[in-house]
């Protein structure tokens, strides 16, 4: 026995373990069905709301759908519930007008027994049957004659039918009382589930009192109430359908020409300046295209213009600085003919040939200037990028840069890593650039010392040029790439620059796929930061060189900056390409352009 017991509880704990199991598969399972079914729902909702924000045709097909819905349904509402309320009352002053020539004739037969006696059953039984079966039109209609006073006669009914279960005791009582009732109730007397209106009179006889019951069905009226509530659906559907359909044709007429706009301007934003809308006939949407295509043709016209105008500038500026070569050549021969016999001269004279060498120097380096200004404006300047190791570069421009870093009495420090940075860059261009940002540093250094640091990662290589000189006002930032533009035009050069070579950094910045970007605070210096992708084509998404220097942000800036991407900074200002992405991060809010700030997200 214990043995037996023992097996019967080792199948019981099988049979729980493996019915816990199955109910921890199918959880799981139905989870997963639950989470698919969520998903998929979820897909669906995006799909719908993207439709209804992007489509003004079905966003007015639907709201109309709804309006119009919700009218035509109040007005079948109203139009079924007056129906069915006038074929009730229909029925119920037919039923009562029925019922007071049923209590008459019932009176007329009652009242010749004065009492109680055998052949009263008789008249009750007759008196049904003639009641019942006297009119034609009254098929179903059922009459039961009772007297609740006199148990020893009993209820007649025709048809012969038990009907008792109909007539509901409140009822009985009322009429028993000397009134006029009735009722709606719903019973089965043969013929299937049928609503039946019951009303019940009184009749006074030679005996006593007697009640008498019609019980008329409500099949016909019911039908009529399903036939006009189906009509009525129908209908209001079908009207639903229609204003849906005219809706979507009406808004296809004003839509059509509104895409057909869009498509146009996208067209011409592209630089098809040809496009033009279709005018068709001479209501407002016609007028709209003829607007439309009025616009396109100024633009068209203007943009052609300022291209030739842009053209010709262009060319004049090249041709000038062609033209300028050849008398330039020979003023140039002249001049160092006097400058190499300076010292046979009239000090006067002398330093009358050494300005004249050091301003023929500056106007042969403006129109160099000038002839690659007009390369990149034309469109014909070329990169010729290959690996190149940017260490030497740099520590060439610093060398290069040193005794003028002297002269103006500011020192030029180098912060390069000990290895060497390859990247693929056009070396020409980037000495060039270095060239011109650690110029205008020790320029406007005030005195004080100019750093320059050179740093990569994976995909980008940087140089950033600081100085600590007067740095710049809000928005200057971004003017400073502009031609020709001096932050202070009374301010004598040092360099004898042409105004020009910031201006050209930026190009050739543009041409790497790089970024050349500018920080200033009054007070603070300035510090330019030039990024380059390490390999030529990459787009550049972080520089490994932050933008604002160090010492100037605040420990809240340095802990929100801490963990992100060292993206272009775009303070606020004239909005000018410096070559960094569109899409990079804007500023914290509340700096304003040339405050110490970092990126935020």
């Amino acid at each position: 026995m214990a043995d037996l017991l023992t097996s019967v509880n080792v199948l019981v704990a099988r049979a729980r373990t493996t019915a816990r199991a199955t109910w921890r598969i199918g959880a799981r399972r139905g989870a997963v069905v639950w989470r698919a079914v969520l998903r998929r729902g979820g897909v669906v909702a995006a799909g719908v709301r993207q439709t209804w924000r992007r489509s003004l045709q079905v966003r007015i097909v639907t709201i109309t759908l709804v309006s119009s819905g919700l009218l035509v349904g109040g007005f079948a509402y109203m139009v079924v519930t007056q129906i069915t309320g006038n074929l009730l009352d229909n029925a119920v002053a037919d039923a009562r007008e029925r019922l007071e020539t049923s209590r008459a004739y019932a009176f007329d037969q009652l009242s010749v027994h004065p009492r109680i006696e055998p052949r009263l059953q008789r008249t009750f039984d007759s008196t049904v049957v003639a009641l019942a079966g006297g009119d034609p039109d009254e098929a179903g209609v059922v009459v039961v004659l009772t007297a609740s006073g006199y148990p020893t006669i009993e209820t007649a009914t025709s048809p012969n039918v038990d009907a008792s279960a109909l007539i509901s005791n409140e009822l009985r009582r009322t009429v028993a009382g000397g009134e006029v009732a009735s009722q709606i109730r719903t019973g089965d007397l043969g013929g299937g589930p049928t609503r039946y209106l019951i009303y019940g009179s009184p009749v006074p006889a030679g005996f006593g009192q007697a009640e008498i019951y019609r019980l008329v069905p409500l099949t016909t009226q019911e039908q009529t109430a399903v036939q006009a509530r189906t009509t009525v659906l129908a209908t209001g559907v079908a009207l639903v359908l229609l204003l849906a359909v005219l809706a979507a044709l009406v808004t296809r007429l004003v839509v059509n020409p509104v895409r057909d706009a869009a498509r146009t301007a996208q067209r011409l934003s592209a630089g098809l300046l040809d496009q033009r809308m279709a005018v068709n006939g001479e209501d407002d949407l016609a007028l709209l295209a003829a607007s439309f295509n009025q616009m396109a043709t100024n633009l068209q016209r203007q943009i052609v213009r300022l291209e030739e105008m842009s053209r010709l500038q262009r060319r004049f500026t090249s041709d000038v600085s062609h033209e300028l070569r050849t008398p330039l050549t020979t003023v140039r021969m002249a001049a160092d003919l006097i400058f190499a016999e300076r010292d046979e001269f009239d000090p006067a004279v002398a330093r009358s040939a050494e300005l004249l060498q050091a301003e023929l120097d500056r106007f042969e380096d403006l129109l160099t200037d000038l002839l690659e200004i007009s390369r990149f404006d034309a469109g014909f300047a070329m990169l010729d990028a290959e690996p190149t190791d940017l260490v030497p570069v740099v520590q060439r421009v610093v060398d290069r840069l040193t005794g003028l870093a002297q002269r103006c009495g500011v020192a030029l420090e180098a912060h390069l890593p000990d290895g060497a940075v390859i990247a693929e860059v056009d070396p020409r261009r980037v000495e060039r650039v270095l060239r011109n940002l650690v110029g205008n540093a020790v320029e406007h250094g005030e005195g004080r010392p100019v750093e320059v640091t050179l740093a990569v990662d994976a995909s980008a290589v940087a140089v950033t040029v600081r100085d600590h000189g007067i740095g710049l006002r809000p928005g200057e930032e971004k003017l400073v790439f502009n031609r020709f533009w001096r932050a202070d035009p009374s301010r004598a050069r040092q360099t004898g620059g042409t105004g020009l070579g910031l201006s050209i950094s930026l190009e050739d910045a543009r041409l790497h796929g790089g970024w050349l970007e500018a920080w200033g605070a009054l007070g603070k210096g300035a510090q330019f930061r030039l990024t380059l992708p390490v390999r030529s084509g990459d787009r550049l998404t972080s520089s490994p060189l932050r933008l604002v220097p160090t010492e100037v942000m605040t420990p809240i800036d340095l802990r929100v900056s801490a963990d992100l991407p060292l993206l272009p900074v775009k303070p606020d200002g004239p909005s000018v390409d410096t070559g960094a992405p569109a899409d990079a991060a804007e500023p914290a809010p509340g700096t304003a352009a040339g405050t110490p700030a970092e990126v935020t997200r």
